[in-house]
């Protein structure tokens, strides 16, 4: 039976407390992120002056990290505000399995694995391309005693998906975070949803759907499933160049890791039902941004 069209919410946000205000993000046409700030990052950990202090404690990793973001370079980690909205969310769901795409320097991989730890969770899988930001995850999540918890995986999302769901090592994904290529959200979604990852009871939460966006993302997941139906019966298995209009940071990956192509071959489940909302908040810098919240809720007939 078909659900009624989901209403979209959102939730009006705090007042961002302009004291714990990360440097702001480059300009135009300048770096932003894997210009060597990244490697930096370790150095300023590890060399911090209560580094005996912060071995084995998630919270103080989080602060020293958060303190470079402040005073030294800008990072494009979530941050806390849009960090307490998914950490309240895994008290909630108190997932077995989380999967995160995109790791960056590893401050959700702590966040959201000691969340995850603490929720009574067995595994939360951090997906990152990039092998030079995956080892700072590494070092970071060992120094913050979370290796039992945190399983960091270097290479593509989709392959990296397809490989855990061959192993046996990924059969079922309670709560996914997204935050990593943003032309890939969709596409990965449709994946999980091929391999029969995501089931009723399965919650996404998307990070960046108001800056920079991502309209086809929001578009799938508050369809309908008659709307994602039309759209499956039509659309055309090429491969597509998503990069376009996707802002500064699908440029400069680009220009790191080259031309890409994300295959619409697999179409997903168009059956499967959500219940979307958005949350507003903000970037660690306090530009507005918001968490897309998704729930799956059943499967039409």
């Amino acid at each position: 039976m078909e659900m009624p069209t989901t209403t979209i919410e959102s939730s009006k946000a705090n007042r961002f407390d302009e004291k714990k205000a990360y440097v702001a993000q480059e300009g135009e046409g300048e770096a932003f992120f894997d210009d060597g700030r990244e490697i930096e990052l370790l150095h300023f950990v590890y060399g911090h002056p209560s580094i005996e202090d912060i071995r084995g404690s998630p919270e103080k990793v989080l602060k020293a990290i958060d303190e470079y973001g402040r005073t030294k370079k800008y990072l494009m980690n979530i941050g806390d505000d849009k960090g307490k909205i998914v950490s309240d969310l895994i008290t909630e769901v108190k997932p077995q399995v989380m999967l995160e795409l995109g790791g960056y320097v590893g401050y959700s991989a702590l966040l959201f694995g000691d969340a995850v730890r603490k929720a009574g969770g067995k595994k939360y899988f951090s997906l990152e391309r990039n092998p030079e930001f995956g080892a700072v995850i590494m070092s970071l999540v060992e120094l913050a005693g979370l290796s039992g918890v945190v399983k960091v995986v270097i290479g593509s999302s989709a392959d990296s998906i397809k490989r855990l769901h061959s192993q046996g090592s990924l059969k079922h994904i309670d709560l996914m975070f997204l935050d990593h290529y943003k032309p890939a959200y969709t596409t990965d979604l449709k994946l999980c949803e091929h391999l029969e990852l995501i089931t009723p009871g399965t919650v996404m939460a998307a990070d960046n759907v108001i800056k920079p966006g991502n309209p086809p993302y929001l578009e799938y997941v508050r369809n309908t499933v008659e709307e994602k139906r039309k759209a499956h019966e039509s659309a055309q298995p090429t491969g597509v160049d998503f990069h376009s209009g996707f802002g500064r940071s699908a440029d400069q990956y680009k220009k790191r890791e080259g031309e890409e192509k994300l295959s619409t071959e697999i179409k997903g489940n168009p059956n499967l039902q959500y219940e979307s909302k958005l949350v507003n908040s903000f970037e660690p810098t306090g530009v507005p941004d918001g968490i897309e919240i998704t729930r799956c809720v059943g499967v039409a007939d």
